[in-house]
């Protein structure tokens, strides 16, 4: 094999690939990535890896002289290149590894067996998607805090996903709190559902950034889904199983609700989370007759903090707490200014909404106490 690239193109694809690389002592070519200039018909160079669960390859043009393959540690070779400072550089085989020369420098990598490096597979194009790459990316962050980071029960520990005529939807919930975001405008012909590993999807969230497109494709079938463009591949298993069925818990009438300034609310909980000490936990009085909307915490250790802001409020009088984690997460992905509360009474969710983004919904349980 010989090619010569730029270290920018190169290296961004190792970068991607080496996220992915698996680290399973038993088979050392999981932790490599692996460098295919074998297969191709024109002037390429793909990059995959790996980790049985997850895989990605990255093709970009270059100049071939001779093909070949190979594959050497992804951490070794994103260090080596990271060091080079020249635009070019050259990749060739000699002995069965790998020399990386550019102006200046010359290294050798030993290279690992590259025959066990597992076929990534491919999704099942026939329910392939097209979507705008950002709406996607947004999607899965707007849920992703919201999953449990444990896999006990496999559907809480992935984001949920509906492709449907139109539109996408993006869920997710650790039985505490609930996250949905609905992405409008999908060119999707059937129905389909996944349920995607949390740590995938957050992988997925990290590839999308990078991807230098403003649509991409995204196909599925029973184990795994595929998303694609601009000749970076992203593939990942999804969970066998069924998402609660969580429009039920959605409450459809309140009896009390808030509007409130976001930062506001943000600073409140920002001083709460000081004095609330290990429990986090905060208290909300809204007392709508006397326009109080007020947020009380306390600790033995710290002391204890009252704050009001302004908010427009209306309904019932209401005493009740919640972990302040759970409410704040949700602020950074809501693009409003200002914010709907909707409380469905004592020891029920509270809603969540941006006032000028009917997309995005977030639920939250009360405390008992």
């Amino acid at each position: 094999m010989k090619i010569t690239t730029t270290k920018e193109k190169i290296l961004n694809a190792v970068q991607l690939a080496e996220r992915v690389t698996g680290k399973k002592e038993s088979l050392p070519v999981l932790s490599c990535v692996f460098i295919d200039v074998g297969n191709s018909l024109k002037g390429e160079v793909v990059v995959k890896a790996t980790n049985l669960e997850a895989g990605i390859e990255v093709s970009f043009p270059c100049e071939v002289e001779e093909r070949g393959v190979v594959a050497v540690s992804a951490a070794v070779l994103s260090q080596t290149l990271r060091s080079i400072s020249s635009e070019k550089v050259i990749f060739k085989t000699e002995d069965g590894n790998l020399i990386i020369e550019s102006r200046g420098t010359k290294t050798l990598i030993k290279a690992i067996p590259h025959e066990e490096f597992p076929a990534l597979g491919g999704g099942a194009e026939t329910k392939g998607v097209s979507i705008s790459r950002e709406e996607l990316m947004r999607g899965v962050q707007a849920v992703s805090y919201a999953a449990s980071p444990s896999m006990i029960r496999p559907e809480l520990g992935s984001v949920y996903v509906l492709m449907r005529q139109g539109s996408i939807v993006c869920a997710a919930t650790d039985s505490f709190r609930l996250a949905e975001k609905t992405i409008q405008g999908v060119k999707s012909k059937s129905e389909t559902e996944l349920l995607i590993p949390l740590k995938h999807a957050l992988e997925l969230s990290h590839v999308l950034e990078r991807i230098d497109a403003d649509e991409v494709s995204l196909s599925a079938d029973d184990s795994q889904m595929s998303v694609s463009a601009n000749g970076v591949r992203y593939v990942s298993r999804v969970v066998d199983g069924t998402f609660p069925n969580y429009k039920e818990i959605i409450p459809k009438m309140f009896g009390t609700e808030a509007t409130v300034l976001k930062n506001d609310f943000a600073e409140m909980l920002r001083k709460a989370r000081v004095f609330s000490g290990n429990d986090q936990h905060v208290g909300f009085h809204v007392y709508p007759k006397r326009k109080i909307f007020s947020a009380t915490a306390r600790s033995a250790e710290v002391g204890e903090m009252s704050d009001s802001i302004d908010a427009a409020i209306s309904g019932e009088d209401l005493d009740i707490n919640f972990h302040i984690g759970y409410l704040a997460d949700c602020l950074s992905v809501i693009g409003s200014d200002s914010i709907v509360l909707g409380f469905a009474g004592a020891g029920k969710p509270l809603v969540i909404r941006g006032v000028s983004d009917p997309s995005f919904t977030y639920l939250v349980m009360p405390l008992n106490r």
